[in-house]
């Protein structure tokens, strides 16, 4: 079954009961469904067995084909050549030739097992040896590129409430969804630590007072949310606090509610709540952004989203100016299986890459092309007008397809990060943000400036440096993760 992450679905649909069910063998589902609604611990824990007997089916059906692998034969040839060193009579004759130099012993060794190897049958035998290297590297990356299913923990608990607060029932849980908000909320730890604990002693149990939206203020502006965002907030709060006394459970619920709003507001402006590739067309979407921020990783992880999610894609390695940028990208498609379209020589036409790129992808029907450009200050007018050549080259090629401009931002760059924003915006014709880095630093709340004062959709986040570490943004479960209280 295919997890579809763009569009937070699974593509087949959980298998319903037979038909000739008993009704009476349906009730007390219901009846336990219920309850789980009523005791948020007791869905949690129906949606782990769920999860757990899954696992254990799917681990299951792989042992049977390991049992009779064709492997066992090949390994018994292997001994044959090895009786092949017999000759090793041959080592007692450097004592006959003591009297020359140590260099020259070397060399006649060399020589002379040189020549046993020549007569040996070599051939048959590195193969041998370098397969079983090779397919343990490749099991060791899939088994590392698959979630895992964890404790029944706190993180779990946690991850299972907030898909309930967003109406998901027990058996629509996925493993994916799980292991994502367990690494999402590890990834805020430095955030949330300089902000919820500053938060919650500051509110103890008091209702909420002038001086607590003073410390909340300082907080926010910390965590780089930026003034208009922080402005907003406490507007908001000063004004419900002047119509009713608010408690800090209440406050920090209208707080969560604020901070969502402002993040939706420029996701629902856009039109589009989940930026996801349109199936029966070409989708490109550019990578932009500058030096160091993480653009061809980023890129390298939304190849392998595309994949996992039943999509097919393709790379456009379009940064040509960088040393090693081409082996780079390669090294991201061969982790996903992705094709990727180069130009091996120095200093290549971008453009002309991305030219090769669409014609490929058209006449193999790819899904999505994904364009990695080079990095570039805002403040370069060359560098952003090549740009505008992309852009210009992907409208003239495929004018039906759907192009997104991405800028990647590094979330440690705090207000720097949000100056590229607005000047990426007026240059390159943005259509959305990727946040990366947010498990390396303590500014996380610069999604909140991007979003309010660069007015850009946050379309996906970085939380750690694994290739599964990146997902759609979900307004909610940001919030959740950045304000969790445990």
């Amino acid at each position: 079954m295919v997890y579809d992450w763009f569009n937070r679905q699974s593509e087949a649909a959980p298998t319903p009961p037979p038909a000739d069910a008993d009704a009476s063998a349906q009730e007390p589902q219901q009846d336990a469904a219920a309850s789980a609604d009523d005791d948020p611990l007791e869905w949690a824990r129906q949606a782990y067995a769920r999860l757990k007997a899954q696992k254990e089916q799917a681990n299951a059906t792989p042992a049977a084909p390991q049992s009779d692998s064709p492997a066992e034969p090949e390994t018994k040839p292997e001994p044959e050549p090895e009786p092949a060193p017999a000759p090793a009579p041959a080592e007692p004759e450097p004592t006959p030739v003591a009297g020359l130099s140590l260099l020259e012993q070397a060399a006649a060794q060399r020589q002379e097992r040189q020549q046993q190897l020549e007569q040996e049958p070599q051939v048959a035998q590195q193969p041998v040896a370098e397969q079983p290297v090779a397919a343990a590297s490749v099991e060791v990356d899939r088994e590392q590129d698959e979630p895992s299913l964890g404790a029944f923990d706190d993180t779990f608990t946690w991850s299972a409430e907030v898909l309930a607060a967003q109406g998901r029932e027990a058996e629509q849980v996925t493993l994916e969804e799980i292991d994502w908000l367990g690494r999402l909320r590890q990834g805020l730890e430095k955030t949330r630590q300089g902000f919820v604990s500053g938060l919650l002693e500051n509110l103890g149990d008091d209702p909420l007072t002038p001086e607590v939206l003073d410390d909340l203020e300082s907080l926010l502006l910390r965590a780089d949310a930026g003034v208009k965002a922080t402005d907003q907030v406490l507007d908001a709060l000063r004004k419900r606090m002047n119509e009713q006394v608010v408690d800090p459970s209440e406050g920090i619920r209208f707080l969560k509610e604020q901070l969502r709003d402002l993040l939706e507001a420029p996701i629902k402006s856009s039109g589009v709540d989940l930026l996801a590739p349109q199936r029966g067309q070409l989708n490109v979407w550019l990578m932009v952004g500058v030096n160091g921020v993480g653009k061809t990783t980023t890129l390298g992880k939304l190849a392998n989203l595309a994949v996992r999610s039943g999509y097919s894609a393709m790379i456009a390695a379009a940064d040509t100016f960088r040393a090693a940028a081409v082996q780079q990208v390669q090294v991201w498609g061969d982790r996903s299986d992705v094709p990727v379209v180069a130009n091996p020589s120095d200093n290549a036409d971008p453009a002309a890459v991305v030219f090769d790129a669409i014609g490929a992808a058209r006449s193999k029907g790819t899904d999505l092309v994904l364009v990695d450009t080079a990095g570039r200050l805002q403040t370069k007018h060359n560098l952003m007008e090549e740009l505008n050549k992309i852009r210009r080259v992907v409208d003239r090629l495929a004018p039906d397809a759907t192009v997104e401009s991405l800028l990647v931002l590094d979330a440690s760059q705090g207000q720097n990060g949000l100056k590229q924003a607005m000047a990426f915006a007026r240059a390159a014709g943005l259509t959305g943000v990727v946040i990366t880095k947010l498990d390396g630093t303590a500014r996380g709340g610069v999604a909140l400036a991007v979003a309010s004062e660069a007015g850009l959709p946050i379309r996906f986040i970085g939380a750690g440096e694994g290739i599964r570490d990146l997902r759609p943004f979900n307004s909610f479960e940001f919030v959740e993760a950045l304000l969790a209280s445990r």
